[in-house]
């Protein structure tokens, strides 16, 4: 596998240099494990998210649930705002700043700690890519956008469940897909698992959040893999990788 490049300094070669930030929610005594929540954006934008944006009061939402859910068996939560909405094509601005939010992460909470990433949308795409990175124990990957092509590698031995919309209109879940067989194929342990509704994950929203909350108990070690989940990593494709929930 190629080596990852450098971190980057935010935004370096913009005129007035934007900065990511984490919105983070201490675990209620010792930290055992960190949950990464990132939210969606759009293919072209060098604007800040709006702070009202759907796409960042979705993950916050799932932010609350998992550390109100979670918090007091020693889950920590950081919601990670970027500092543009757009992916920006090779630029891979979402990506970039995940890397960030995880280095930020080791360097306050210890290098020890497991960090689980939770993304939807475009922070599905970015949170898949950053499967290798350190400390990265499991990737939940809520409708990625992951379009043909994109990279599969840093998911090689990684621990990936993703949930997509039968509906989905903005981000058609065969993408979704055929992600997963490709990472698959490359060495990842991948449960995938479609849900009635669209996008917006509103629709039966207690299942979206269990989901992600059941993920990140299990890779950060702190209880077993759900059933349904590690009987779908067995599974062969396509069979584990089209489960109903």
């Amino acid at each position: 596998m190629d080596a990852q490049p450098p971190i980057p300094t935010p935004d370096a070669d913009r005129p007035d240099p934007l900065v990511p930030a984490l919105e983070q929610r201490a675990a209620q005594g010792e930290t055992r494990g960190l949950a990464l929540f990132c939210h969606g954006g759009t293919v072209a934008s060098i604007e800040p998210p709006r702070e009202r944006a759907l796409s960042l009061v979705r993950m916050r939402a799932f932010d609350q649930f998992v550390h109100a859910s979670a918090g007091a068996q020693g889950i920590g939560t950081a919601l990670l705002r970027y500092r543009v909405a757009g992916w920006n094509g090779e630029a891979a601005d979402a990506f970039q700043d995940v890397r960030w939010a995880i280095a930020r992460l080791r360097e306050e909470h210890g290098t020890d700690v497991p960090i689980v990433l939770v993304g939807h949308s475009m922070g599905g795409r970015a949170v898949l890519r950053a499967g290798s990175e350190p400390s990265v124990t499991a990737v939940c990957a809520l409708a990625p956008w992951t379009p043909p092509g994109e990279p599969v590698l840093p998911l090689r031995g990684q621990t990936v469940a993703v949930l997509h919309g039968r509906g989905d209109r903005w981000v058609p879940a065969r993408l979704s897909f055929d992600h997963a067989v490709r990472a698959r194929r490359a060495g990842a342990r991948v449960a995938r698992f479609t849900i009635a509704g669209g996008h917006s994950m509103v629709r039966r929203s207690a299942r979206w959040h269990a989901f992600a909350r059941d993920v990140v108990l299990a890779g950060t070690g702190l209880a077993p893999m759900r059933a349904d989940i590690a009987a779908a990593m067995q599974q062969p494709s396509p069979e584990g990788l089209s489960v109903p929930l």
